[in-house]
C-alpha cells in the first residue's frame, strides 16, 4: 500500500496540473489585464477630457468676443443678446473642470451646448463653425 501512495500522488499531481496552471494563468492574465486597462483608461480619459476642454474653451472665447463686440450697443435687442452671453459665460465658469467624477458632467455640458446654440441663433451665426476646407472644421 506504501508503493501505491506515491504513485497516486504522482497521478494526482498530473491530473491537478491542469487546474493549477489554469488558476495561475488566470491570475497572471487578470493582473496584466488590470494594468493594461488602467493605461488604456488613462489614455481614453485624457483624450476625451482634452476634447471637452477644447470645446468649452471655444465656447468661452466665442462668448467673450461677442460680449466685447456688443458692449457699446445699448438697444433692447442687443441687451437680450448680452444677457444670453452672460448666462453662457456664467455656465462655463461654473462648469466643474477639475472633478471628472461629477455626476451631472454630461448634463451640464449639454446645457452649455444648448445655450451656445441659442446664442448663435440670436446672433444669426451658424453654430457648426465650418472654416475653410472640410477637413479643418470645428464641429462639436
Amino acid at each position: 500500500m506504501a508503493a501505491a501512495s506515491p504513485s497516486s500522488d504522482m497521478f494526482d499531481a498530473i491530473v491537478m496540473a491542469e487546474e493549477r496552471f489554469h488558476g495561475e494563468g488566470y491570475q497572471e492574465g487578470y493582473a496584466e489585464g488590470s494594468h493594461v486597462g488602467v493605461v488604456e483608461g488613462r489614455r481614453y480619459g485624457s483624450l476625451h477630457g482634452a476634447k471637452m476642454g477644447s470645446e468649452i474653451g471655444c465656447y468661452l472665447g466665442f462668448a467673450l468676443t461677442w460680449q466685447c463686440l456688443l458692449q457699446k450697443c445699448t438697444d433692447e435687442k442687443n441687451s437680450k443678446k448680452r444677457r444670453a452671453l452672460d448666462s453662457l459665460i456664467g455656465m462655463i465658469q461654473k462648469f466643474p473642470y477639475e472633478d471628472p467624477t461629477y455626476d451631472k458632467l454630461q448634463e451640464d455640458l449639454e446645457k452649455i451646448r444648448g445655450k451656445f446654440r441659442q446664442v448663435c441663433s440670436m446672433l444669426n451665426i451658424q453654430s457648426d463653425f465650418r472654416i475653410g476646407t472640410e477637413r479643418s472644421s470645428l464641429t462639436f
